[in-house]
């Protein structure tokens, strides 16, 4: 019964270490990851994003699941090296594998659109 107590507790602590929550701010500096991304429909231009401001497919914005909003972030294309700078004002993608949402013209700038997704690095730069 002790063992079966503890196996359950260690279990707890560990999915709860391995849980992916929001990133502080301070947490965010030096954050890195590498992943797909892809970008948003031009549907989406003019909605309101979770930060509150409307979507704007011209804007070199983006979504991330937990780096705070206003965060400055380096998107490197890993197959051709293509990088751009983006502020995160939204939440997503919610697509497993896939780890930034960007504008149409963000994703432009590091690969063409017809690709829809491409892999990744994200770099923060500041907040």
């Amino acid at each position: 019964m002790v063992l079966r107590v503890l196996g359950v507790s260690f279990l707890a602590i560990l999915l709860a270490a391995c849980s992916s929550g929001p990133i502080s701010p301070s947490d965010a500096v030096g954050f890195s990851e590498e992943g797909g991304a892809s970008y948003y429909a031009d549907k989406y231009h003019g909605r309101t994003t979770a930060s509150g401001e409307p979507f704007n497919q011209y804007a070199m914005t983006a979504a991330h699941k937990r780096l705070p909003f206003g965060t400055k972030v380096r998107v490197t294309n890993l197959d051709n090296g293509k990088s751009v700078v983006v502020r995160i004002n939204d939440r997503g993608p919610f697509v497993s594998g896939r780890v930034i949402d960007l504008s149409k013209a963000a994703f432009q700038r590091i690969a063409n659109t017809r690709q829809g997704v491409v892999e990744v690095s994200v770099d923060v730069l500041s907040r």
